[in-house]
């Protein structure tokens, strides 16, 4: 057969494998380990030079289920019809089996497990559905020490020695520094191999069976960002890999997109020196709560947030922070044509200063260490904070009218007497009054987790173009077009990229060659 517009030429590869799957976190360790417990050859390559991706910075708390119906229904009202029934209870329905599995795939090291008795984030019809299952503890493993590139998390690395081991244990091919550059297709844009870029030069992979992007988001590519989404800038918290690559090269066969201008994220600061540190810090994680539900606590925040015209304008507290704190901050004026509330300004006092760390850095990055003061003393030094005697004084340093925040600050302790923000309806016991000096201050964005949106995927994990139809022989996993279009579950990429990644790595595993 001729050589295609897509690279394919018979017998014309430096390397041929069963299956070949791109991105090396999660969803791409458990393709791997599913497509080679299957009966496959498998070459699974990363991109960065240590593996793990954002999956290895999460918290590492695996979204399960027992009540499969119950989960698929409250997926479909967290989705808001952006995601097919199909697709949501073949997740719904893979979640029951991922606390076995992971104790399956634990015995190899001997992880220690907690179950956490806890539903979902917002008070749909099957919030009560979900549990969490969390490795705690691994004999003899200092994740710090075996993964010192990753900062801020202990879960997450424990997750991911699991999946190491099982990998290693399987004798799977694994290859660092390797991204993918291009899939190649025959002219019917059927896919039969990856041309990779390796330490040694471009390379023609033939994949036999096919092809798994389990690559993960655009989380660092400002373009893609900039194309899909209204709201700018927002910086990645976690990883400078993800640059969208298995999204373009899914385009590239006419994959259909969907989810794209989600993402999950909340607010926090950006280091003033951005060569010295490039990605955005989270404010501290508090628990998460559910309107009408008392049945999880809250914890006293003590911070208010300001635009740039001194006001309030959101609850700094809503029930999911790590997913939807950054959204009130996409508001545009149409007068000034601009985005009023980025920067914001997030204000504390002294007993404020004392009571936390105001920070939570977590990425994976080999290179680079940032951990936040206990105290927030290094970040005033720094310029990440700033520090006055008044409110007024504090604003006016970031050119906010002084006396605009002094009249908020004065009605936000006045709500803290009563116990009722009726601005915006922050839960009674995060609310702390602002007023022992001296007050710090410090700017506020958009600071990404992870983005959802990617290539349509039908309940196998067939990537699906623009007319409707699979893409042969190539699959997606993980984030790489994730199902959440609309509101997040905690845990739930994770849980993806377990339930996923099985789909995936088995039935691209099960074609003929």
């Amino acid at each position: 057969m001729s050589t295609s517009n897509y690279g394919y030429q018979e017998q014309n590869y430096d390397e041929e494998f069963d299956v070949v799957v791109v991105g090396y976190g999660f969803a791409g360790g458990v393709s791997a380990i599913e497509a080679h417990d299957a009966g496959a050859k498998v070459l699974l390559i990363e991109k960065m030079p240590d593996p793990g991706g954002i999956s290895i910075c999460s918290h590492g708390a695996i979204c399960s289920t027992r009540n499969p119906e119950g989960a698929f229904t409250y997926l479909k009202h967290t989705n808001a019809g952006r995601t097919p029934d199909s697709v949501l209870r073949a997740l719904a329905e893979g979640m029951q089996d991922n606390e076995a599995y992971t104790r399956e795939l634990s015995e190899v090291t001997g992880a220690e497990f907690m179950i956490r008795e806890r539903g979902g984030n917002y008070p749909f019809p099957g919030e009560d559905a979900f549990y969490y299952t969390q490795i705690t503890a691994i004999p003899n493993v200092d994740a710090s020490t075996v993964y010192p590139q990753v900062k801020g998390r202990p879960g997450g690395p424990l997750v991911f020695y699991v999946l190491e081991k099982n990998v290693a244990e399987r004798g799977i091919e694994v290859r660092c520094n390797t991204p993918a550059k291009k899939l190649i297709s025959t002219d019917e844009k059927e896919v039969v191999g990856v041309i990779i870029d390796s330490p040694n030069g471009e390379k023609r992979i033939r994949a036999r069976k096919g092809v798994v992007l389990a690559s993960g988001g655009f989380e660092a590519n400002e373009e893609m960002q900039k194309q899909y989404w209204q709201i700018k800038p927002v910086t990645s918290a976690a990883n400078g890999g993800n640059t969208g690559d298995g999204i373009r090269m899914a385009q590239s066969l006419g994959a259909d997109l969907w989810h794209m201008w989600h993402f999950h994220g909340s607010y926090g600061f950006l280091h003033p020196e951005k060569e010295k540190f490039p990605y955005g810090i989270r404010v501290k994680r508090f628990p998460d709560w559910i309107p009408g539900l008392e049945s999880r606590a809250v914890v006293q925040a003590p911070w208010v947030i300001v635009d740039q015209s001194g006001q309030r304008y959101m609850n700094e507290f809503p029930p999911y922070v790590q997913d939807t704190g950054w959204r009130p901050m996409e508001h545009y004026d149409p007068v000034t044509q601009s985005f009023p509330r980025i920067p914001s300004l997030l204000i504390y006092d002294e007993l404020g200063r004392r009571r936390f760390p105001m920070g939570n850095p977590a990425y994976n990055e080999r290179d680079m260490t940032y951990v936040w003061s206990t105290d927030n003393s290094k970040e005033i030094d720094e310029g990440i904070i700033k520090k006055a005697d008044t409110v007024g004084e504090l604003a006016e340093m970031f050119g906010i009218d002084g006396s605009k925040v002094e009249e908020t600050l004065k009605r936000w302790n006045d709500m803290c007497v009563s116990k009722d923000d009726v601005d915006f309806g922050r839960p009674a016991g995060t609310m702390m009054k602002i007023q022992r000096p001296p007050f710090y201050g410090g700017q506020v964005w958009p600071v990404l987790s992870n983005t959802q949106g990617g290539p349509v995927h039908d309940a196998k994990q067939r990537i699906i173009d623009v007319n409707g139809n699979a893409i042969p022989r190539l699959y997606a996993a993980g984030e790489m077009g994730s199902s959440f279009g609309h509101l997040y579950l905690a845990g739930g990429n994770i849980a993806e990229c377990f339930v996923t990644g099985r789909i995936a790595g088995k039935e691209v595993a099960n074609l003929a060659s």
